[in-house]
């Protein structure tokens, strides 16, 4: 018999008793489904926290804290650190900074507080630092402010209450009007001598406003001095980065820093590919380093345990439904005994009767899991329009932004495919055998 009639012959027999078939397909479809959506639930929780991940970081990001000394333990980073990540091959700048305090800073009748910070310029360039107005700083008076520094300048004196918006903003009728750039403002620095505050006033002229930042939940106020900045702080406060001494305990020995020594250094690398390798070459040389890739490595361990196991879970769902399609071609095998022994005593190969019976309970398998994939994307979609509304109406709180609850990649239905063709498969295994052994005789006399 050709495989063209073998597969004749199957969709005959399987249209003789539609509802059967019917139920035994349903069955599959729902077991199908629930393992889609309930592994969808995996990958969507797995895209929103990557997603999320991504646009937080930047992913040619690389931090480093120190360095592990095997002699003296672990130590700040220094310029000679700084000179050997910039060897380094794929990298495409080293920012490094030197954090000061937080310093009221005043313009007119206005002011605010905000942190002081020592960074090289070029640097912050070639890592992506952009304008909004005026240009970089040139001379040791001159600082970049912040974006959101123009919007926290708020009068002088008590605050109030009434200054506020209801998100915690200064409202437009307090807020200082006009443009920064090329405007000077005082830098306040304070130091205690004899347990009272003593003050300098340092001033400096806004050469540059940084971009505003590309997320809304970013606030940046930070304030770019100079080194000279930094040196005048340090020969008023007489401490190192302008600390200051408690009043309390004036005897306090305040920490060593060496002048070369940087707070905060990230490596930038020229492609997100080169990531890796700079990460592998700084922990060779004892630098402890993070980025979003590392973060992200984690991430995907953890959500690929949780996937698995959420399609081990889905796979039950299809043994259940693989019951049915057992008991299914086992009727179907007692109800075509006859024409089993008319196959066999025209001379039909045991193997040829034994494919038919697989074809038909593939068949079983595939419709069902093509009808589950189709309801497991229409259940998914419900899912992703629906859940949020349902959320806020019985909580009265918004999901998270950009939440996706249910996600089916490409590989998810042909993963479902395969594990329910093969249970089907092993499911009409049995009968399929039963069949091969029929007795022409007793088939012809309706006696399996």
């Amino acid at each position: 018999m050709r495989l063209r009639d073998q597969f004749r012959f199957v969709r005959q027999n399987m249209r003789k008793n539609r509802t059967r078939l019917f139920m035994t397909i349903l069955a599959t479809a729902m077991s199908v489904a629930f393992l889609i959506v309930l592994a969808s639930v995996g990958f969507g929780l797995h895209k929103s926290i990557v997603k999320e991940t991504l646009e937080r970081r930047i992913v040619t990001e690389i931090e480093v804290p120190g360095k592990e000394d095997p002699k003296k333990g672990f130590r700040q980073l220094t310029e000679e650190d700084i000179i050997y990540f910039e060897k380094i091959r794929d990298v495409k700048a080293v920012t490094r900074r030197k954090n000061l305090q937080d310093y009221n800073f005043e313009i007119g009748e206005h002011q605010t507080y905000a942190r002081a910070v020592v960074a090289d310029m070029s640097s912050e360039m070639e890592a992506g630092l952009e304008l909004s107005s005026g240009r970089l700083p040139n001379s040791n008076n001159e600082v970049l402010v912040g974006y959101h520094f123009l919007a926290d300048l708020r009068p002088k004196g008590n605050e109030t209450e009434e200054m506020y918006d209801e998100k915690g903003q200064i409202k437009d009728e307090y807020r200082y009007k006009g443009d920064l750039v090329g405007k000077k403002i005082s830098m306040n620095v304070i130091k205690f001598e004899d347990g009272k505050e003593v003050m300098e006033t340092l001033d400096v002229t806004v050469s540059g406003i940084r971009k505003k930042p590309t997320k809304e939940w970013v606030y940046d106020n930070v304030v770019f001095v100079s080194d000279g900045v930094l040196r005048q702080v340090e020969e008023f406060t007489k401490t190192p980065r302008g600390m200051i001494n408690d009043p309390n305990n004036p005897d306090a020995i305040l920490p060593a820093i060496q002048a070369d020594q940087y707070d905060e250094v990230k490596i930038y690398a020229n492609d997100m590919e080169a990531v890796n390798d700079i990460t592998n070459l700084l922990e060779e040389n004892n630098y402890p380093s993070y980025s979003v890739i590392n973060e992200l490595k984690d991430v995907n361990v953890i959500f690929t345990i949780v996937k698995i196991g959420l399609i081990f879970i889905g796979t039950i769902a299809i043994i259940i439904a693989s019951i049915g399609i057992y008991n299914t071609m086992t009727m179907a095998v007692t109800e075509r005994a006859p024409d089993i022994g008319i196959m066999k005593a025209i001379g039909a190969n045991p193997k040829t009767i034994k494919r038919i019976f697989l074809l038909e309970s593939s068949y079983i398998g595939l419709i069902g899991a093509a009808v589950g994939t189709l309801i497991a994307y229409a259940i998914s979609c419900i899912v992703n329009f629906g859940l949020p509304i349902i959320i806020k109406q019985a909580f009265g709180e918004n999901p998270p932004e950009g939440l996706v609850f249910s996600h089916i990649p490409y590989t998810l239905p042909i993963i479902s495919f395969i594990i329910c063709y093969l249970v089907t498969i092993l499911s009409g295994l049995r009968p399929a055998q039963r069949a091969t052994k029929v007795d022409v005789l007793q088939a012809m006399r309706r006696e399996v």
